[in-house]
């Protein structure tokens, strides 16, 4: 619950310490002294949009501080402990707006921006406006106060899911479907160059291969002779080979390393030239054993690479990448194939989807009925309290085809009112005057409120445009709900004002220069006299006095 609240240089407020009460705490004040302030604060505090407009003429910054006390509001903690913020069983929310605009959000003293401002509010406090029961005539507001009460939001979230993976589907199938000629006109380009690739088969480096052995091929009788000239003057010659006197000289020094030793080094080069000379021999014969003159291997090769430059032309790439492109095409005109394939996949998963999607729907329908029979009973009830003792109220959920699908289910939740004997139930926007919606709306507002067990309530005259006994049973409904939830309530009503545990006067100061607005407690002479004023005007009497202390004295208890 809201249990303290500070603000600093807002709007028309210097400076203000509010301390909160459990129970139903009422706000009363002269009009335009400011009854709303501090909702304005707590609704900017927690997350509002926030401009230079908020700030107190002269200052340089306005500063709302909400201390609340959290040790019974487990989602709240849970919350607060996912963010890492989570100190205690107080939690203290502040937000500072600059003169020029910019606004700061902190949590327990860790700055935040104000959409987890806003996460957090919704778990400490709710703001029933006076104009709510203009929403009341939406059928969307309807549905939206149906599935409150319904308290199904797993039901609600597997409606919500099933139906977006329902048209994930579909919509994935009509642009398969849209692009099938285009992918027919592309998969017969497709299938043509890969036979043709397929047939021709480039691999990987061969280019460069046959190249070389092109090369060897067309200088076959270059290499043949050359290579067996080498090896008589090399080796196999009768007479004057490079081995014979390599050999000779070997043999001369091995003579005079006898005389001088210092010659050894060189004669053991020799010799391993000797060595080498007789290695390459041998290889320079195993090569031109093995030469080829194979004219009808260097044809083919010929057509070979005329073909692979004609492909890789035709393809506006450069040899080298023909196997590569060769493969993409390939893995192209799988992937086509498979969109065919998709298609049919797609067929089976949307009926599938459809069927998931209608089974939700259906028990998402079954439990709107059965709470819109609960709820309809609950506010007809609330709706006699506030002196519409003929009146009837019913909740119309009608489902409706596959068509009209959406995400929120296949209903459509109507409202409907008979305000006057023998009148039929019609929709609530027809028949209701604005007075009545009011009623109506705080007879909702109170069972949601109540269902919902949001730990602090603000309504922020929701009692306008009622009165007498209408006012007093507004009264007793917030005074019933102030047993089990925090209530704070800005009211102008005598009949609602007394029905507060506790109450807060808000006036209005100027010097000529410059307006301010208090918030002070009153005590119970005071509560007497307020009541008394709310009563009768300025001119307080005797018997508004006596009306006002009877109030005081016969709340709910």
């Amino acid at each position: 619950m809201l249990s303290h609240l500070h603000i600093s240089n807002f709007a028309i407020v210097r400076a203000l310490e509010i301390d909160w009460a459990a129970g139903m705490s009422t706000i009363t004040g002269e009009t335009g002294a400011g009854k709303s302030i501090a909702i304005d604060a707590l609704a900017l505090c927690l997350g509002e949009r926030a401009d230079a407009n908020v700030v107190r003429p002269g200052a340089e910054k306005a500063d709302v501080v909400a201390t609340f006390d959290i040790s019974k509001l487990a989602t709240a903690k849970d919350w607060l402990q996912q963010q890492d913020l989570l100190m205690g069983n107080e939690c203290i929310v502040r937000r500072v707006v600059s003169a020029e605009g910019r606004s700061r959000g902190y949590i327990n003293g860790v700055q935040v921006p104000a959409q987890q401002l806003k996460q957090l509010g919704q778990y400490l406090l709710a703001i029933h406006g006076q104009h709510a029961h203009q929403l009341l005539q939406k059928a969307e507001y309807q549905r939206q106060l149906l599935d409150a009460y319904t308290a199904q939001p797993e039901l609600l979230q597997q409606t919500k899911q099933s139906y977006r993976y329902w048209q994930q589907l579909q919509k994935e199938y009509l642009e398969l479907q849209q692009s099938q000629q285009q992918r027919d006109a592309q998969r017969q380009l497709l299938e043509y160059q890969v036979a043709e690739l397929d047939q021709f088969a480039p691999q990987v480096d061969e280019f460069q291969q046959l190249e070389i052995e092109h090369s060897r091929l067309s200088h076959g009788n270059t290499l043949l002779t050359q290579s067996q000239a080498c090896l008589l003057q090399l080796y196999d010659g009768d007479d004057h080979t490079i081995y014979r006197a390599l050999s000779q000289v070997s043999q001369q020094l091995e003579q005079l390393v006898c005389l001088d030793p210092a010659l050894k080094e060189v004669q053991q080069m020799l010799n391993d030239a000797l060595m080498q000379t007789e290695e390459a021999s041998r290889e320079l014969r195993r090569y031109a054993d093995k030469v080829e003159l194979d004219p009808e291997r260097l044809q083919w090769i010929d057509e070979r690479l005329g073909l692979w430059l004609n492909l890789a032309r035709k393809h506006q790439v450069s040899f080298e990448e023909l196997p590569n492109l060769h493969a993409q095409l390939a893995q192209q005109l799988a992937q086509l194939t498979d969109s065919d394939s998709r298609l049919n996949e797609l067929q089976l998963a949307i009926t599938q989807a459809e069927k998931a999607y209608q089974i939700a729907a259906t028990k998402l329908t079954d439990a709107r009925k059965e709470a819109a029979i609960e709820l309809s009973s609950l506010i007809a009830h609330n709706m006699h309290e506030l002196s519409m003792a003929n009146a009837r109220f019913a909740i119309n959920v009608q489902s409706q085809a596959l068509a009209f699908a959406n995400a929120h289910g296949l209903d459509l939740v109507s409202f409907e009112v008979s305000t006057n004997p023998g009148q039929p139930l019609q929709a609530l926007s027809k028949v209701a005057s604005g007075g009545e919606l009011s009623r109506i709306s705080l007879a909702i507002q109170v069972i949601l409120a109540d269902k919902i067990t949001t730990p602090t309530l603000i309504f922020d005259e929701v009692d306008v445009g009622i009165s007498g006994p209408v006012a007093a049973g507004v009264g007793r409904l917030l005074r019933q709900l102030g047993q089990s939830t925090q209530i704070i309530c800005v009211t102008h009503l005598p009949q609602v004002a007394s029905q507060g545990h506790q109450q807060l006067f808000v006036e209005k100061y100027t010097d000529g220069q410059a307006t301010e607005t208090r918030m002070r407690q009153l005590q119970d002479e005071e509560r007497i006299q307020e009541i008394a004023r709310l009563l009768a005007g300025e001119n307080i009497s005797a018997n508004a006095l006596a009306n006002a202390r009877e109030l005081l004295c016969s709340p709910i208890v």
